[in-house]
């Protein structure tokens, strides 16, 4: 069955958080190699990346939520390649685990999509199942012609390949790199330069 909607996770797919992490790190009163070696600890231990503050020994600092991406976050190859995804034809979301803050500056972005939502607005997180049947019922298309992008094996492609989508793994951020690649991916890619290609691939 030809894929013809694609969905995107949005931090470490279509956005570069190496900025977002400094800045989190600035405001907690941290240097950023401590905030990024506790991030790492969750991601070894396969936790939510909210529990570095757990490990850290400190409360989540309220203005945390308040740093949200800047348009120079995207990485490079992110709105070429929806434009060229755009151009062939195919239906394009993104949705990821973010607030509203952070939904809010991806519509104002006015970037080549058909379909935008995030865990805050949908009042369901990823991995749950209900994330997934919330963004097929967004896009109207059958599961098996959609395909989802993501950096994490655990909350994108797992979840992702189990609720009957396309999964395509994008290796790069510190979960891309970090876990392992999964059995469940149908693809997989080192940037999203190489996604076109690798969707018309699929059968």
């Amino acid at each position: 069955m030809p894929i013809r909607a694609v969905f995107f996770d949005v931090g470490e797919t279509l956005v570069d958080e190496d900025r977002y992490w400094r800045e989190v790190a600035e405001l907690a009163g941290l240097r950023p190699h401590v905030v990024m070696a506790a991030l790492g600890v969750t991601i070894a231990r396969g936790e939510e990346h909210t529990k570095l503050w757990r490990h850290l020994g400190l409360e989540k600092p309220t203005c945390v939520g308040d740093v949200v991406y800047e348009r120079a976050d995207l990485y490079p190859d992110a709105i070429s390649c929806l434009e060229t995804l755009r151009d062939e034809g195919y239906v394009l979301g993104a949705s990821g685990n973010q607030g509203d803050a952070l939904e809010t500056w991806l519509r104002e972005l006015d970037l080549p999509l058909d379909v935008i939502g995030s865990s805050a607005s949908w009042g369901v997180r990823k991995p749950a199942a209900g994330f997934y049947d919330r963004l097929v019922e967004e896009v109207g298309l059958p599961a098996a012609e959609i395909a989802y992008v993501g950096d994490r094996v655990d909350n994108d492609v797992e979840p992702a390949a189990a609720a009957g989508l396309v999964a395509v793994h994008v290796r790069r951020g510190p979960w891309g790199l970090l876990q392992p690649p999964s059995a469940p991916a149908r693809v997989v890619v080192e940037s999203l330069v190489e996604l076109p290609a690798a969707l018309a691939s699929v059968a």
